[in-house]
């Protein structure tokens, strides 16, 4: 197992009726902005149930936040944060929504061009570049990207999306109740499953490196996603079943099982760009690009790859190579089960624009991706001509 430092102060309040807890985790005189998405919370009543709780506070609203938050959309709200010096935020909403926020409470006291925080990648930004941040909590209508626990956003910005984090915006508190994800159409539970599973396996599906807790609670995450997934979409008021959801999606990138091991991060990477040029849901880009990468780097992965058919699937028999086919099979099966196709081609991608998904990895300088960065353009245009 690697060295590693590990910091997590985000309070969790889980399960029915949290929304209360505002009230004492939000300063009594603070102005503040409520962010959230396309309006199903305020159509939903759950802004009001926020804005309730939060009693004679002075609150602003700040909404249209894209599903895949856009920096120009994300600045004017810090202009409203600025202009209303505005103390606390609250984020209600999905990961985009919550990811927005992250950057709002970045850029709203950093003195320069706010683009320049989308340049340090998966590096965090240092704390002589932003060293104060709005504080900021949550209220989680959508279970998938671990937002809600972690210091890591994804902004979308011309024609890429960029990793943002800093050790400063982890949200102070998050409220997850399942109940309030019962109403969500079935494709964006089913795109949070598969989120919530690969995030889990781009920090699992790696090679060995003896770290055994990390390991198992990774496949257990993996093996309850695997038994609630098809429940949670047919029965979406099955409480269990969500709650479970809720807390594996939480857990999958809450920084837990990224603690000392190697991480890939590939298919993310990959994913993001077919997001960018032919707007696929996230998740949907992360289910065709998973299985054809886990083929290609069958050598890369291949311990890991038999621990994963072993402990999560169940496969006991046969060669080494009939296991791995038959867990990349499962895989797809599972997210296929889910009603998310894993097909490039199913998505009305044609195969001429293999070569431009190429040129968009290179233009970002995503040319040695990998847990051993050693996977270069060629071999994502090998995963994308299998994932076609």
């Amino acid at each position: 197992m690697y060295n590693f430092n590990f910091y997590n102060p985000t309070r969790i309040f889980f399960g029915k009726n949290q929304l209360e807890n505002i009230d004492k985790q939000v300063p009594t005189d603070a102005k503040v902005l409520i962010t959230f998405g396309g309006g199903s919370a305020k159509k939903s009543g759950l802004i009001d149930k926020v804005k309730t709780i939060l009693g004679n506070r002075k609150v602003f609203e700040f909404g249209g936040i894209e599903p895949n938050p856009r920096y120009e959309t994300l600045v004017k709200a810090v202009e409203v944060v600025r202009n209303e010096n505005i103390d606390f935020i609250i984020a209600v909403g999905g990961g985009s929504v919550i990811d927005g926020t992250k950057f709002i409470t970045l850029a709203s006291n950093y003195k320069g061009d706010a683009r320049d925080l989308l340049k340090y990648g998966f590096m965090p930004i240092p704390l002589n570049v932003v060293n104060k941040v709005v504080p900021f909590g949550t209220v989680l209508t959508l279970p998938a990207t671990g937002s809600e626990m972690n210091s890591g956003a994804v902004i979308s910005y011309e024609h890429g999306k960029f990793a943002v984090m800093c050790e400063l915006s982890f949200p102070k508190f998050s409220i997850l109740d399942p109940t309030i994800t019962f109403t969500l159409p079935k494709i964006q539970v089913a795109n949070g499953i598969v989120d919530a599973f690969i995030h889990t396996t781009e920090q699992y599906l790696t090679y060995p490196v003896d770290a055994k807790i990390q390991d198992r609670i990774a496949e257990g995450i993996l093996l309850t996603l695997i038994e609630i997934g098809e429940t949670t979409i047919s029965e979406p008021e099955n409480y269990d079943a969500r709650a479970n959801l809720v807390w594996s999606a939480t857990m999958a990138l809450n920084g837990v099982i990224g603690t000392g091991v190697p991480q890939d991060w590939t298919t993310h990477m990959i994913g993001h760009e077919l997001t960018a040029l032919f707007g696929i849901d996230h998740g949907q880009t992360l289910a065709i690009v998973l299985p054809a990468l886990l083929d290609v780097r069958r050598d890369k992965k291949h311990a890991k790859l038999l621990q994963y058919a072993e402990r999560v699937w169940n496969i006991k028999n046969g060669t080494d190579d009939e296991k791995i086919d038959l867990a990349i099979q499962k895989t797809k099966d599972f997210f296929e089960s889910l009603g998310v196709k894993t097909k490039l081609s199913q998505y009305g991608v044609t195969a001429d624009k293999i070569s431009v998904i190429v040129d968009q990895l290179k233009a970002h300088g995503l040319t040695a991706l990998s847990e051993t960065r050693d996977l270069s353009l060629e071999i994502s245009k090998q995963i994308l001509e299998k994932a076609f």
